[in-house]
């Protein structure tokens, strides 16, 4: 049975940078050896996020870069902006406003402390609800 977490960010310095927590569940996917995606909201995101995980832990370098390369099958993490197809993959970190589609054994929903997110996320949580996937919640 897939299965979706949402991180609802609560905690100052996720508060402040929310794309620091999709770092760090970034560098654990990659520490499991889980090829993941991250789905971004736009393309100024997925800059950001590519930014980011260059910098974020000065000890860990992650093998990342924006989908639409020919190497993408061959680098751990793609960071995949609006309109870019690429290929699934077991783990999916979705930052977009809908639920993620695909073939994937796991989905992380990162959600900002912003009102209008938690609503957004709800939303989502009953459609994943109804694809019969297993939800968990955790507060970050």
């Amino acid at each position: 049975m897939p299965r979706a977490d949402f991180y609802l960010i609560d905690k100052p310095r996720f508060r402040e940078q929310p794309l620091l927590l999709v770092c760090e569940l970034t560098k654990k996917a990659f520490a499991a050896q889980q090829p993941t995606l991250i789905l971004t909201r736009d393309f100024e995101q997925a800059e950001a996020i590519d930014e980011l995980l260059w910098a974020f832990d000065e000890d860990v370098w992650i093998p990342h870069q924006l989908a639409g390369d020919d190497d993408d099958a061959d680098t751990a993490v793609l960071i995949v902006p609006p309109g870019i197809e690429t290929a699934d993959r077991p783990l999916l970190i979705n930052l977009r406003d809908g639920c993620a589609t695909g073939q994937f054994q796991r989905v992380l929903e990162v959600v900002a402390a912003d009102p209008a997110e938690r609503d957004g996320s709800r939303v989502r949580w009953r459609e994943y609800q109804q694809m019969g996937f297993e939800l968990k919640k955790f507060d970050m």
